[in-house]
């Protein structure tokens, strides 16, 4: 169906594809497009280093390759982007990355973001993808939760984390717009937006709602 678009989890988390898919209801719409989400079975619980981001790159361009003629846009759900690149070589449809997606709205949303990382350790890989995308000018700060992917499921302890982070990046570096560094963290998006006061951009959802404007407006891939 080339009305589908098809959310890639690229964790093998259930969990996290539940979150991520109920994130979706508020863009489901009579009519479509259809949205699919999925688990990537080969990927590691929480794709949480460099070596994990590497470890799903070919099973994701496989994947793209197989639902290729049933889908009419991809998107992968991982704040890392993997693979982004090397899927938009083996489709002509579009494929979206959640990083990508969510800077560029968070752009529009306000004059400084702000990122959720999960762990100290992601903010590096999300300071060279800003650095390449040339907004770093506009980044207000990136602070880290310091839970795994696996660990969000514990809603107190994480949700309070966010909020503490959140607030810090309000208070002390001046973000008016906050951005979630992990698709597992979509659930959370609505009462943070309460607790901070600030927009709160889940980049699932926008990397979708860009989808299906993609979709609606008959812009394709490559060409």
């Amino acid at each position: 169906m080339a009305d589908r678009i098809l959310v890639i989890n690229p964790n093998s988390t259930e969990a996290v594809t539940t979150g991520i898919d109920a994130a979706m209801e508020p863009l489901r719409q009579p009519g479509g497009p259809v949205i699919e989400c999925m688990t990537l079975r080969e990927g590691p619980p929480g794709v949480e280093t460099q070596a994990h981001v590497e470890s799903v790159v070919q099973p994701l361009a496989r994947l793209v390759e197989t639902r290729d003629n049933d889908v009419g846009c991809f998107v992968i759900a991982c704040f890392s982007d993997p693979g982004l690149h090397l899927c938009r070589e083996v489709t002509r449809k579009p494929v979206l990355g959640i990083s990508e997606c969510g800077i560029l709205t968070a752009l529009t949303l306000g004059e400084r973001f702000g990122i959720i990382a999960i762990k100290t350790a992601s903010v590096k890989r999300h300071l060279r993808y800003i650095g390449a995308m040339g907004v770093a000018g506009r980044l207000a700060g990136d602070m880290a939760i310091d839970l795994g992917v696996v660990e969000l499921s514990d809603e107190g302890r994480t949700f309070g984390r966010m909020v503490d982070v959140g607030r810090r990046l309000r208070d002390e570096r001046g973000a008016d717009v906050l951005v979630m560094g992990c698709a597992g963290m979509a659930r959370y998006r609505d009462r943070l937006e309460s607790e901070t006061g600030l927009p709160v951009v889940e980049p699932s959802q926008a990397a979708a709602a860009m989808a299906i404007g993609r979709l609606k407006l008959g812009w394709s891939g490559r060409r």
